[in-house]
């Protein structure tokens, strides 16, 4: 008997040796997969502050936990099923459907360039999108609903991205890989957010510190530094967070492109960035990145500029009509 039970717990012994490994295994996948994200993990970071604009202080951390929690949903339930889903019995629809993602970025983001250019243009659109708001609680839907949908494009290369870091693990390592990585993104992207909305309300805190002591006059001098330059700082951040928009989406048109062997524009952009390497040696890799930036930015903003007469004429009309059938069945019932 005491055999059998020493036995027994070598076994259990062994199988959480196997488990720890692949624990272990599974949070190196995560960790390098997460790496290879980090450039639209740090777009997402950028982009989102700028849907907090314009609220009260008070409303400010709610909104952030309202668009966290969305993220989160659609990262763990709607797109590791579906990009498991996809990859496995439709491979080749993954691409596609990036691609229409990628669209949608270009015209989120080069609206928003046009508002600043135009802003009776904008108004325009909006009106004939139907997103005109009408109280401070339908703003506050409309700006999370829309920051939800803006992270759900760039969840969804985050998530393609891990996948792809791992293509022959088997179909739990995927899984486990693919929650990992969103939950940790998520914590990470939504608390840096939730720093940088509530760095002048940290700022006022450490201004008022009393006391004349070193530690005391620095942290006074902080404080106002922040509250001064956070304004600032947010508008910048704006200007980025619009920009990471145009530029993810049209990285993702032209990687798209190139999977269908319409490799022109890329072949393009690889030679322009390879030119301007020869010409800056000595920071050849800073060089190739910015100007595939930029050209890729472009690339975006002629596909947002495309899409914007698009939609406002074409599927705006559709979506309207669909609301209020929608509407009135609702009121019906």
């Amino acid at each position: 008997m005491s055999i059998g039970l020493l036995g027994l717990l070598d076994d259990i012994a062994a199988i959480a040796k196997v488990a720890a490994a692949s624990l272990d295994d599974v949070a190196a996948q995560a960790t390098k997969a997460g790496a290879k994200a980090a450039a639209v993990v740090i777009d997402d970071a950028a982009v989102t502050p700028r849907y907090v604009f314009g609220f009260s202080a008070k409303r400010e951390l709610p909104i952030v936990a309202r668009i966290a929690a969305g993220s989160l949903r659609n990262k763990l339930f709607v797109l590791l099923p579906a990009t498991l889903a996809v990859s496995y019995f439709f491979p080749r629809m993954l691409t596609p459907l990036l691609m229409l993602g990628g669209i949608y970025l270009c015209y989120e983001g080069t609206e928003k360039v046009l508002e600043a250019i135009a802003p009776h243009k904008v108004r325009d659109h909006e009106a004939r999108v139907g997103t005109v708001v009408i109280n401070a609680q339908t703003l506050e839907d409309e700006k999370v609903g829309s920051a939800v949908k803006t992270d759900f494009i760039l969840s969804a290369e985050i998530m393609a991205i891990t996948l792809a870091a791992v293509p022959n693990a088997s179909l739990w390592m995927q899984a486990s890989v693919l929650a990992i990585v969103g939950i940790g993104i998520t914590i990470a992207v939504y608390g840096v957010v939730a720093l940088i909305v509530k760095a002048d309300d940290i700022g006022v805190g450490l201004a008022g510190h009393d006391g004349s002591s070193i530690a005391g006059v620095m942290s006074r001098k902080l404080g106002r530094a922040l509250v001064l330059g956070m304004p600032g700082f947010l508008t910048f951040l704006g200007a980025v967070g619009t920009a990471a928009m145009i530029w993810v989406g049209g990285s993702i048109i032209v990687h798209g492109l190139e999977a269908y062997d319409v490799d022109f524009v890329g072949h393009v952009i690889g030679s322009v960035a390879e030119a301007a390497t020869h010409a800056l040696p000595s920071v050849a890799a800073a060089v190739q990145w910015m100007v595939e930036t930029i050209l890729s930015g472009v690339i975006g903003l002629l596909i947002g500029g495309i899409s914007i007469p698009a939609i406002g004429f074409a599927i705006a009309p559709a979506r309207k009509f669909s609301k209020r059938i929608w509407y009135k069945h609702g009121a019906r019932n």
